[in-house]
């Protein structure tokens, strides 16, 4: 069964341009509440950036063959899985089938000017997230199955603070060479890259985008954005014709 991924073609420019209106949106309107957070975070505390791009995720489920119902995208109960190191967690993106999970996907962005305060945290809770699931899904947790597809999804901002050279100081032992002088944008592609080959995710996508543009660019072939919808529907075309 051939694939479908026209959502992705058509809407991706516009998911990218909607992160962006959104962003300002929410700086100006806690402006207007008198109300600013630090740094920039008013422009992501919304909860709302990511929402084209979930939506044009959940297109692409629906194009190849599973119905927008066994999709879920809004509430924290519906979009809750057991953890196996802790006793839930939400997910960003769940699609589950006759009480089978299909898929589990979080999405995240960063944007300047500092990226430094935040990479490491970014890191670590994805890491945490996907040994979570897998383990708990190696424990039962999802009843007998085969793995669901785990997605991890990240929109980086590209500026000159993402793409300049960062030191890296560790006293005792050396850093990996690929760390040594990198920037945000490389460590962020290092990161995801390091996350599939280890099999922690299936795929795991790192978007490069410039403020206010509609267009991106991808660091590497095995975190470009079109790789991750392709896997994607290749498994949700998989579980359709079962």
């Amino acid at each position: 069964m051939a694939i479908d991924l026209s959502a992705f073609e058509k809407g991706f420019s516009n998911a990218i341009e909607q992160f962006w209106k959104t962003r300002d949106y929410s700086k100006e309107a806690q402006k207007k509440r008198g109300k600013i957070d630090k740094g920039n975070r008013s422009s992501v505390t919304s909860g709302k950036n990511m929402d084209g791009f979930i939506n044009l995720i959940k297109q692409t489920i629906v194009d190849n063959g599973l119905p927008s119902a066994n999709i879920f995208i809004n509430g924290r109960i519906e979009l809750t899985l057991p953890g196996y190191y802790r006793p839930t967690k939400n997910w960003d993106l769940l699609v589950v089938k006759d009480k089978i999970l299909i898929a589990a996907i979080e999405l995240k962005s960063q944007v300047g000017p500092s990226f430094g305060n935040n990479f490491n945290n970014r890191v670590e809770e994805a890491i945490g997230n996907a040994v979570d699931l897998n383990t708990a899904f190696r424990e039962g947790a999802f009843g007998e199955s085969d793995k669901p597809f785990v997605g991890h999804f990240f929109l980086l901002e590209d500026c000159k603070e993402s793409r300049s050279p960062v030191n890296s100081n560790s006293p005792h032992f050396p850093v990996f060479s690929e760390f040594i002088d990198s920037s945000y944008s490389k460590r962020y592609d290092i990161f995801c890259r390091k996350l599939v080959q280890e099999q922690l995710y299936d795929s795991a996508a790192l978007i490069m985008a410039e403020e206010n543009l509609s267009s991106h660019k991808c660091l590497s072939q095995l975190t470009d954005v079109r790789s991750f919808f392709i896997k994607l529907a290749s498994k949700v075309s998989e579980v359709a014709i079962k």
